[in-house]
């Protein structure tokens, strides 16, 4: 898979603080890419390097093979955490100003904003001053900003905050579709419920170092704790010794539920024929690491 973003061995320093230390990670075209990890952790000073916002001490990114150049910028699309309308401009006018400096004509702008505004259903906002509308209504807003002028690389910082459920799947389905149309989304945000959603690609950083970086299926493969849960009726006894029974509790609909490890090489089937030999088995799986639960061990792990 070719990759549309490289980063290689990134210092950034800051006075007395290294915000990043020797940070390398590929982020493959056409993907969504996670860049995760808690407050403090680097993610901002690298999307600022990417953006050009500010310059890397050491090391070099690359953008389609291209060490990265002012006039990348207009093949770039960046929502930051912080958002920046100009609060006393009206909508219309102002996205029709961020749609020119980013290289669109007023003409080829008028086009695409048409499309947008009828897409989010926001044609009554044109004449709105920023500041009159909602904190979701803004978001909005800054989403079509960052997407008009329909770039390679797009950057959304929390693009989720402050945002109803409707209007959040409203953006995740538009992420999705610039995905699908090939686009690439480098995606910074603290909710990994969405990054499950969403995320191809990830990379975490903690304490200006990355700790954890690739396809979401692997890392949850590499993290996965060989437990499998069965819902049961019965009593659970003389397992071979092979399969341990690290815990059970009742559930809502009368069952019991158990949770019952593995060696690695064991076979999950062998598993399956001895519970049913014993229990009345009503649903049985693999217990798949969430990536919260990756996040908070490979996080605790570093800080430890």
């Amino acid at each position: 898979m070719t990759n549309i973003l490289e980063v290689h061995h990134i210092v950034k320093q800051y006075a007395e603080h290294r915000a990043l230390d020797n940070v390398s990670l590929s982020v493959p075209q056409g993907s969504i890419f996670g860049l995760l990890g808690p407050n403090g952790a680097g993610k901002t000073s690298l999307i600022r390097i990417i953006n050009q916002i500010t310059a890397p001490d050491e090391g070099e990114v690359i953008l389609d093979g291209e060490r990265l150049k002012p006039d990348h910028i207009k093949r770039i699309g960046y929502l930051p955490e912080e958002r920046g309308l100009y609060k006393k401009m009206k909508v219309g006018e102002q996205l029709l100003y961020l749609a020119q400096l980013k290289g669109l004509s007023e003409k080829q702008a008028m086009e695409k904003l048409k499309t947008w505004f009828v897409k989010f259903d926001i044609k009554t906002w044109w004449t709105k001053n920023v500041e009159d509308l909602s904190k979701g209504m803004q978001q909005k807003v800054q989403f079509v900003a960052t997407v008009m002028h329909e770039p390679d690389l797009i950057i959304l910082d929390e693009p989720f905050s402050g945002f109803d459920p409707i209007n959040a799947n409203l953006i995740k389905d538009e992420i999705l579709e610039l995905r699908d149309r090939g686009k690439t989304i480098i995606f910074s945000t603290h909710r990994m419920e969405s990054v499950e959603e969403l995320c191809d690609h990830i990379a975490l950083l903690n304490r200006s170092h990355k700790v954890l970086d690739g396809p979401k299926h692997v890392i949850k493969e590499q993290f996965k704790t060989h437990t499998y849960h069965v819902d049961y009726q019965g009593e659970l006894s003389d397992l071979p010794p092979a399969f341990t029974v690290l815990n059970t509790q009742p559930t809502d609909s009368g069952f019991r539920r158990a949770n019952i490890q593995i060696p690695p090489d064991a076979a999950v089937n062998d598993l399956i024929r001895h519970l049913l030999d014993r229990v009345a088995v009503r649903s049985f799986g693999e217990n798949i690491p969430s990536m919260n639960d990756i996040f908070i061990k490979t996080v605790g792990e570093t800080i430890e």
